[in-house]
């Protein structure tokens, strides 16, 4: 069952009417409703718990930062209409929007943002994203229970002002702001409902809309929120994302007119939607990398970079994007994808040998770490669900046989089983990842292999890599800092905590009904910018 929620404002409050049922709507009976696949099931709406981009998706259109962004990515003012950076590049004062309102009519004031960037770091939140906000004065030692979240360097001097003091200047922290870990709280709502607030009927956010329903594993239904803002812009009143990690089942309800937007699209039937769909498949550039990672903290790859090395070295990367991505994605021999700012792509030190040469060093190494054909490597292989993903595990598993006599087991799991077992780091030895840019910078992607992190689930801790990070944190001059991100990346290249596979490009098929499209560098369409097309 569907349900459909009517919104009316009347005398300036919202009444919620009714849930009435429906099948799956007819094209007549959903003009106004904007229907998008969304890949895996969100794993929660609370925006400082959140890490998957399923969930960020929808808290996009729930939820907006100070700072927010066009179409195309350009940062733009967000629930703060002006903001002012001090001359030493340190201080950043944002001035919020006297008309910014929370979606049951409550004002937004500064203190809702301070205490949201508080919660992110705080320990007990355990946020995935806390250290992108570590340029923040006292994050840090916030994060890791060395001070109280009031110590962090972001105060309220009045109720239409947030103040926040960082480290050195950062000169991407204004995209850090576009990101959900800065999301403001609705405090009420917390105090009230703890934990629990971020389920329907509780939910109180302050983006374009509303949560108006959540059916786990159908579909989640968002209304136009009436305080928003910018509300009379918000052409769509309904949006409704459907849960669907498979891309063949995806394919099927867009060709059925059931979705207007496609989380992504079947690698196989790649050639045939160019042909059938034409203008309506969108490929774009993307920040984005598909890779595995190794787990660290256990035996056979803990201590072992040169094991780690030798499985690199015999992959093949080409077919692997070419042949079974298929979609236009580019061969990975580093970690932070081509198009990022101020930034050059670092790679293996073996990206320019020929195969036979990565061939004979990768069987020495293998031999060198005592495996051999006759004593073969076994290593599990856990990936979340989905046609593609098994389909990569055993390219793989197929190229580690033939090379070197590895022999692997594989295991789909369940996307939420899936990231517990990688984060809980008990069970698993090597694991499908992939990291989509939260802004346009290179810390975006190295900071997930800082030791301590929360975001880094394979174990890595480098003395020299965590050195050079904090060492271009502090570094103003955009050319240094670039180098020590560079040396950064070289270092961890030749560790081998991970082993990048591809770089995506975004994949889309969206109806001629759809308006507004755009293509993002970081594959962000906010609802609100669209708009559905009559004929």
């Amino acid at each position: 069952m569907k349900f459909l929620i009517r919104l009316l404002v009347a005398a300036g409050l919202m009444l919620l009417l009714a849930c009435q049922p429906e099948q799956a709507p007819a094209a007549g009976d959903t003009q106004h409703i904007l229907r998008r696949g969304n890949g895996p099931e969100a794993e929660t709406l609370d925006p400082h718990k959140a890490r998957s981009d399923s969930a960020a998706n929808i808290l996009r259109d729930l939820y907006e930062g100070l700072v927010g962004e066009a179409p195309d990515g350009t940062l733009i003012p967000g629930a703060a209409e002006r903001w002012d950076i001090s001359a030493d590049g340190l201080t950043y004062t944002f001035h919020l929007r006297g008309n910014a309102r929370w979606s049951n009519g409550d004002p937004l004031v500064a203190a809702d943002f301070v205490a949201g960037l508080r919660r992110t770091v705080t320990p007990a939140t355990a946020s995935h994203y806390a250290t992108a906000l570590f340029p923040i004065v006292n994050a840090r030692a916030v994060q890791q229970g060395e001070l109280p979240p009031a110590a962090l360097g972001v105060t309220a001097p009045d109720e239409h002002t947030v103040q926040i003091r960082l480290i050195a200047p950062t000169p991407y922290f204004l995209g850090v702001l576009t990101h959900q870990s800065a999301y403001p709280i609705h405090r009420a709502s917390l105090e009230k409902y703890g934990d629990q607030f971020a389920r329907p009927g509780k939910l109180v956010s302050n983006g374009a809309y509303f949560l108006a329903e959540w059916i786990p594993n159908d579909h989640l239904t968002l209304q136009r929120n009436p305080y928003y803002w910018d509300a009379a812009n918000t052409e769509i009143e309904t949006v409704r994302y459907y849960p669907l990690d498979d891309p063949g089942a995806e394919l099927a309800r867009y060709r059925a007119g059931e979705l207007d937007i496609t989380y992504t699209i079947p690698a196989t039937d790649f050639a045939w939607l160019r042909e059938q769909f034409g203008a309506e498949l969108h490929i774009a550039p993307y920040l984005s990398t598909y890779y595995y990672a190794f787990n660290l903290t256990r035996p056979p790859f803990q201590d072992a970079p040169a094991l780690r090395r030798a499985l690199s070295l015999v992959i093949n990367r080409e077919i692997i994007a070419d042949q079974i991505a298929a979609t236009g994605q580019l061969p990975a021999l580093g970690f932070v994808p081509p198009g990022v700012a101020n930034y050059q792509t670092q790679t293996f030190d073996y990206a320019a040998w020929p195969w036979e040469q990565r061939l004979a060093e990768a069987r020495r190494l293998y031999a060198k770490a005592g495996y051999s054909r006759e004593n073969p490597l076994r290593v599990e292989i856990r990936y979340n669900s989905g046609d593609i993903h098994a389909r990569i595990a055993q390219a793989v598993a197929a190229m580690w046989h033939d090379a070197l006599g590895v022999n692997s087991t594989l295991v789909g799991e369940e996307f939420k089983v899936f990231l517990q077992n990688r984060s809980q780091q008990q069970i698993t030895q090597v694991y499908r990842s992939g990291w989509v840019g939260d802004y346009n910078d290179a810390v975006t992607f190295l900071d997930t292999l800082r030791g301590g992190s929360a975001i880094n689930d394979t174990g890595y801790d480098s003395d020299k890599y965590n050195a050079l990070l904090r060492e271009a944190a502090m570094t103003a001059d955009p050319a240094a800092r670039r180098e020590l991100l560079q040396q950064a990346e070289r270092t961890m290249l030749a560790d081998h905590p991970i082993l990048p596979l591809y770089f995506y490009v975004s994949r889309h098929l969206v109806a001629p009904r759809v308006g507004g499209w755009t293509n993002h560098i970081l594959d962000r369409h906010y609802s609100k910018d669209l708009a559905l097309l009559t004929e």
